[in-house]
């Protein structure tokens, strides 16, 4: 099997996993501040980190509450104990958690955990103490790759967004003053002319400053610049030389739309597709109309949790499609008369209180896991491609929230 081939699965599938254990961080609190975050780089060395936290530790007896004080050392002491496995950093580094956090009830639990080859590289050491963890900057490097200017415009309108990733950004937007093709009773139509002219010439100049203000500053990570509007408008400020030289250069095409208000964005990227053809939206897009196309025919397509593992334990699924945002778990229950079941339950569901549907005697509790874990081991022992989806366009809203969050296409037609 081509390894290179898989890897893009193999990235989603981390990504996915990243994003979970980062979301339970994010959730976290401390009673103050006493939870511990570290940010290691590369390149540094580890004998330095060690002495930053031997350091902080011994600061950390200045602290005046006693409280504090005991949460803060110990999870230093969890993070230099963790230390100690390594000899270097690992690929684009790595970040560590620790702290006792509320668990309710004035309670408090001990966590520590070591995010190891982030997304992206680290680039610089951090240490941060706080009744949060900082999460952010591990946040910002799951933001798919892809920056795109967006510019929709006519006489009458303009707006400027972003396309980043597969999230389409309205940001702002302007109207005109052009008058009307009409003049006005007593103008010569040679001084309405000339006076509609300097109008168009003025909002032109407007528009340009709208999308400077919002693309120069990001012009040296912009992928291009897509212009969407009606023939001769788009073609007129284009060629007119309004948009600032650096921004002209980005541009990578002109794309005839009907609308120029925050919609004509999306509808600007769809018009697009050919030049977005690498784009995660458009490969997400053309996952979902062949799923669709597959539902409306009617005989290769499956959706939901029990129908869609079925067809995997078969070997039946194609191509298994998942929403980026689905968050249950699976359990495996059996009851007394022997029957065994597979359920998905919300993730937050601490307890499972259920009766067999099979018989209605209570069940117990066999094995619970993350489904999509569950889908992708049963969809990779049986070969099948893993597509995630996001919710950030309307397809993607519905895999999620009219299909459960789990579809697939078939390899041949099922009964199930």
């Amino acid at each position: 099997m081509d390894r290179k081939a898989d890897m893009p699965i193999d990235l989603d599938k981390r990504k996915y996993e990243f994003k979970r254990l980062l979301e339970d961080y994010e959730e976290y609190a401390g009673s103050g501040t006493q939870l511990v975050t570290i940010y290691i780089p590369e390149d540094k060395q580890i004998y330095d980190v060690v002495s930053h936290i031997t350091q902080e530790h011994s600061q950390a007896a200045n602290i005046k509450s006693k409280d504090t004080r005991t949460n803060v050392t110990n999870a230093l002491a969890s993070i230099r104990a963790r230390l100690r496995y390594y000899k270097k950093p690992p690929k684009n580094g790595m970040v560590l958690f620790s702290g006792a956090v509320n668990v309710g009830s004035g309670q408090t639990d001990m966590v520590t955990e070591i995010f190891e080859s982030p997304p992206q590289p680290i680039q610089t050491f951090r240490y941060h103490c706080d009744s949060t963890f900082l999460t952010e900057p591990l946040r910002e490097m799951l933001i798919e790759a892809g920056l795109y200017g967006l510019l929709v415009l006519d006489r009458r309108e303009a707006h400027v967004g972003w396309l980043k990733g597969t999230r389409i950004e309205p940001v702002k937007g302007t109207t005109s003053r052009v008058p009307g093709k009409q003049r006005k009773g007593g103008q010569s139509a040679q001084r309405f002319h000339r006076l509609r002219l300097e109008a168009i010439d003025q909002f032109y100049k407007e528009i340009a400053e709208l999308a400077g203000n919002l693309f120069v500053p990001d012009r040296y990570e912009l992928d291009g610049i897509l212009v969407g509007g009606p023939s001769p408008t788009k073609d007129e400020f284009i060629d007119g030389n309004y948009l600032h030289h650096e921004l002209r250069e980005k541009v990578l095409g002109k794309f005839d739309i009907s609308y120029t208000d925050e919609s004509g964005l999306s509808e600007l990227v769809n018009a697009a597709s050919d030049v977005l053809a690498d784009a995660a939206i458009i490969k997400e897009k053309v996952t979902m109309n062949r799923f669709f196309k597959e539902l409306r025919q009617g005989e290769r397509a499956t959706y939901g949790f029990m129908p869609t593992r079925e067809n995997l334990i078969m070997g039946a699924v194609d191509r298994l499609l998942i929403s980026s945002d689905l968050r249950k778990d699976v359990i495996n229950i059996v009851c007394g008369n022997g029957h065994q079941n597979y359920e998905i339950i919300d993730t937050r569901s601490e307890k499972v209180e259920k009766n067999c549907s099979d018989c209605g005697e209570k069940v117990k509790l066999v094995e619970r896991e993350d489904v999509v874990k569950h889908l992708i081991e049963l969809a990779e022992y049986r070969g099948t491609k893993i597509e995630f989806v996001s919710t950030d366009f309307e397809e993607g809203n519905q895999l999620l929230h009219a299909f459960g969050g789990i579809a697939g296409v078939l390899r041949f037609p099922t009964n199930i």
